[in-house]
């Protein structure tokens, strides 16, 4: 008799992948679910005897999933597949009782290991996919294409979160990022609905490879730099700025490094990139992205909100590619190939 299988993620392009990376062996039965209300529902209909959850999804998501899913003792295996890969967020799912974790994107081999280590599935690995045809269309429509950004976006956000919690022993929340084809004036004016009337300070890294370039930006709220500092230990008391330059660059290096590294492997390149350099320090955001939305008519923006709640910070990093290079990024990121 099948299993019957759920996949519950808020991704089109994330559930096409995750199906793929089933075993061929598996006599199963594939349902699928966008969000953690739909998949509470499902498993309640019994269309999910494994349940395949991501965490960061809209209505509900993975945690609060997981705690009805408790609650209600129902009858579902979980495993968890995201890309925040925080230590806290791990020992939080298994402590409601999902019985592993597995790290987007998906490594076949070692999703079957796992099914093997629970007696779900004890075929082999040699079959790695249940199809081969490719995840989307070439003539995928825009928001085709934004939903697939935007994954691509979800893993490199957790790979940077999961760096800089480890680093601070903190645990980051991750939003869903927001990505946009946008006008570089619609840009700055998206922008300011969120910091409007802050004073801010940026760090820029520039990125580039073959047919891809870009720059990756973090945004920092003035308010938020001496609770950084505490974390991070350093005196930023001095009067030259130069302790609140350290925090700045040591924040911005840990994110951009562990982002840009995550976008280079599921893009297959291989990305060169500049010093971080400060953009401005204590400016309103108009006077920061000025020189930085005009040089581009039009651009691929994703905007990552990182925060720490109890201790009052956050800050948000922005990757910007320009609109000439976005068919690349897509071909890349579908089809393994340029565009």
């Amino acid at each position: 008799m099948p299993v019957s299988v759920l996949i519950c993620d808020d991704s089109s392009f994330a559930r096409k992948a995750m199906a793929r990376s089933l075993p061929d062996g598996w006599n199963i039965n594939i349902s699928f679910a966008e969000h953690g209300q739909q998949a509470i529902d499902m498993v309640k209909e019994g269309k999910g005897d494994i349940l395949f959850l991501d965490l960061n999804m809209p209505i509900l998501d993975g945690f609060q999933t997981m705690q009805i899913i408790r609650n209600e003792d129902l009858p579902t295996l979980v495993i968890v597949v995201s890309g925040d890969v925080q230590q806290e967020a791990r020992n939080r799912m298994l402590a409601l009782g999902a019985i592993d974790f597995i790290r987007k994107p998906i490594d076949n081999e070692k999703l079957t290991v796992i099914l093997a280590k629970y007696g779900i599935y004890n075929g082999d690995a040699s079959s790695e996919k249940r199809e081969q045809s490719n995840l989307l269309s070439e003539n995928a429509d825009e928001a085709e294409k934004l939903d697939a950004f935007r994954e691509l976006a979800n893993v490199a956000m957790g790979q940077a979160g999961e760096n800089l919690a480890s680093i601070l022993n903190e645990f980051i929340e991750l939003p869903i990022p927001n990505v946009s084809l946008l006008h570089s004036n619609e840009l700055h004016m998206a922008l300011d609905e969120v910091h409007r009337n802050s004073q801010m300070s940026a760090v820029s890294k520039g990125f580039i490879s073959s047919g891809i370039s870009g720059e990756a930006i973090i945004l920092f709220n003035d308010s938020n730099v001496q609770n950084m500092a505490n974390l991070l230990g350093d005196d930023i008391t001095n009067e030259d700025d130069s302790g609140e330059i350290e925090v700045l660059m040591d924040i911005s290096n840990i994110l951009i490094g562990a982002c840009l590294n995550a976008l280079s492997t599921q893009l297959n390149v291989k990305f060169t990139h500049n010093s971080p350099i400060i953009l401005g320090m204590h400016c309103d955001l108009y006077d920061l992205m000025q020189g930085q939305t005009s040089r581009w008519n039009k651009v691929l923006a994703i905007e990552i909100a990182y925060a720490i709640s109890k201790h009052n910070i956050n800050f948000e990093l922005l990757l910007l590619i320009p609109d000439k290079d976005v068919d690349t990024v897509f071909n890349r990121l579908v089809f393994q190939k340029e565009g």
